[in-house]
């Protein structure tokens, strides 16, 4: 058996699998989510950004005015660009 022999006795599932293992240079970067416990921390942070309340089991965020805003134990004020960015989704429920 000559040079071929990887491809007829592995298959093409294993020839894929190693160029999906050598394609592995493109890496994606996503801004880092800072919480804060407080929303005048979280507003310091980001000053030209809206401060919103992330539900992290939930996994969605509050505005202020929606009533389960700094609600909850396992919440955090953060920026809203770091929350969408981190992809938390918006809440729909609990508007005034």
């Amino acid at each position: 058996m000559s040079g071929s022999g990887f491809g007829r006795r592995f298959g093409p599932i294993a020839c894929a699998g190693a160029m999906l293992v050598g394609a592995g240079g493109a890496e994606v970067s996503a801004t880092p989510l800072t919480p804060f416990r407080y929303e005048a921390q979280a507003q310091r942070h980001c000053p030209h950004d809206r401060v919103v309340w992330l539900d992290f089991r939930k996994g969605v965020y509050y505005r202020k005015g929606q009533k389960r805003y700094s609600q909850g134990f396992d919440g955090s004020f953060v920026c809203l660009s770091e929350a969408r960015d981190s992809l938390y989704r918006r809440s729909l429920l609990g508007l005034r």
